[in-house]
C-alpha cells in the first residue's frame, strides 16, 4: 500500500495546524481527505496545562469498482403482447438540492446561536450572521462556513496576531463537531477582518516577492499562525523567480522567500 492510502496522525499546537502539516506530509489537498479528531488539545491557562491537539488524517481511495458484465439472459419464447397496464404515477422525489441546503441552513444557524451565546457570556453586544466563504478560499477548495461578527468597537476580538479571533474560532468549532460527531471548517471573522488581512498578505508576499528577486537575496518575514503562512506559500507558489518555506516552530514559524 502506498503512503498516501494509509492514514496519518499528526499533532500540533492546533486542530488547523495538525491538518496543514498532515495534508504537507501526504501532498494532498483538504478535499482528498477525511479528518478524524483524535485530540482535541487544550490552551490551557497562562500556557498551564496546554496539550497539543492530534488529528488523523485518512486519504480517499481513488479506485473504482470494476465494470462487472451482467450475463446474458436466456431467450424468451415469443408471446402475444398482453394488455397495457396503468401504473400509478410515481410519487415525486424531494429535491437533493433542497435538502441540502436545509441541512446547511441548520448547521449554520446552529454554529451562529453557539457564538452567540459565547460573545453573551463574554459580555459583548454584537450580530453574527453566517455564509459561505468563498473570498477566503482559492478558486475550487471548498469554502468554509463563514460566522461574521458585527457591532461596535470589537477589536478586543481579534486581539495580537489574531490569537482571541483564533480561540474564539477553535472554540466554536469544537462545539459544532462535538454536535455534529464531525470535523466542519468554520471561520470566524470580525468586522471582515480576515477578508482584509487575506488581501494584505497576498499583496506583502507579493511585494516581498519583487524584493527577493531584485536583490537575490533570502528574506524571512515575521511569525504567523498557520492558516496565514499558508495564504503566502499558495500565492507565491507558482512564482517564477522565487520559492517559499516555513521556518521554526510554534509561534515562532515564519515563511521564507527564497530565490530560485
Amino acid at each position: 500500500m502506498s503512503k498516501q492510502n494509509e492514514s496519518l496522525d499528526v499533532s500540533a499546537k492546533t486542530i488547523d495546524e495538525a491538518i496543514e502539516q498532515g495534508l504537507a506530509q501526504l501532498g494532498l489537498s483538504r478535499e482528498q481527505v477525511d479528518v478524524e479528531i483524535v485530540k482535541e488539545g487544550k490552551r490551557g491557562v497562562f500556557g498551564i496545562g496546554s496539550e497539543d491537539a492530534q488529528v488523523r488524517l485518512i486519504p480517499r481511495s481513488q479506485g473504482q469498482p470494476e465494470n462487472l458484465q451482467p450475463a446474458a439472459a436466456p431467450p424468451v419464447a415469443a408471446r402475444k403482447p398482453a394488455a397495457p397496464i396503468e401504473t400509478p404515477a410515481e410519487p415525486s422525489q424531494p429535491d437533493p438540492s433542497q435538502s441540502e441546503a436545509g441541512r446547511e441552513a441548520e448547521i449554520g444557524e446552529m454554529s451562529v446561536r453557539f457564538l452567540a451565546k459565547l460573545l453573551e457570556l463574554m459580555g459583548i453586544q454584537a450580530t453574527v450572521t453566517y455564509r459561505q466563504g468563498a473570498d477566503l478560499v482559492e478558486a475550487g477548495e471548498t469554502p468554509p462556513l463563514v460566522l461574521d461578527i458585527t457591532g461596535g468597537d470589537l477589536g478586543i476580538l481579534i486581539g495580537r496576531r489574531s490569537e482571541t479571533l483564533q480561540a474564539l474560532q477553535d472554540m466554536v468549532r469544537l462545539m459544532v463537531s462535538k454536535e455534529l460527531n464531525s470535523w466542519l471548517p468554520i471561520v470566524v471573522d470580525v468586522e471582515s477582518y480576515r477578508v482584509r488581512r487575506r488581501q494584505s498578505l497576498r499583496q506583502m508576499a507579493q511585494k516581498m516577492a519583487e524584493r527577493v528577486t531584485a536583490s537575490r537575496k533570502k528574506m524571512v518575514l515575521e511569525a504567523m499562525p498557520a492558516h496565514e503562512r499558508r495564504i503566502i506559500h499558495i500565492t507565491l507558489r507558482d512564482h517564477p523567480a522565487v520559492t517559499t518555506k516555513s521556518v521554526g516552530s510554534d509561534d515562532n514559524r515564519k515563511v521564507t522567500i527564497i530565490p530560485k
